[in-house]
């Protein structure tokens, strides 16, 4: 990827104000944004799009997020290694949303009231350097 070329992000989230505020955050900090506002369309615009990196919500209408990057990941035209970040209010110790996010790397989990806006824009820049 040449130097000059903005990251992509789709930003899959079914509450408007959060999604605004990322949606800003992101585009102020030099990104591509891409948006959704329930599985279904996140799943629609990430195979139209093909996004260098995912947020996403959970719990969401029409198809959880959980559900949206298993969708993902088990189709043949999708880029298996595009990394998927979840923000959710569950709680980790929910054992069955580890286990297919453990399942389903590279994923990973944090809790929207844990992180300010600011240290998940640092995520994504983190998980993206990594893949």
């Amino acid at each position: 990827m040449s130097d000059n070329k903005k990251q992509t992000i789709l930003i899959v989230e079914d509450e408007p104000a959060l999604l605004k505020a990322y949606v800003e955050r992101f585009v102020d900090e030099g990104f591509l944004v891409l948006k959704a506002s329930n599985g279904q369309e996140g799943y629609d615009e990430a195979l139209k799009s093909k996004p260098d990196i995912l947020l996403l919500d959970i719990l969401m209408p029409v198809m959880d997020g959980l559900t949206m990057m298993q969708n993902l990941r088990e189709n043949k035209d999708w880029d298996k290694t595009v990394p998927i970040v979840f923000l959710t209010n569950l709680s980790s110790n929910e054992e069955r949303i580890m286990k297919i996010i453990t399942e389903n790397k590279p994923a990973y989990y944090f809790s929207k009231s844990s992180l300010t806006l600011q240290a998940i824009v640092d995520t994504i820049r983190e998980k993206l350097a990594l893949k």
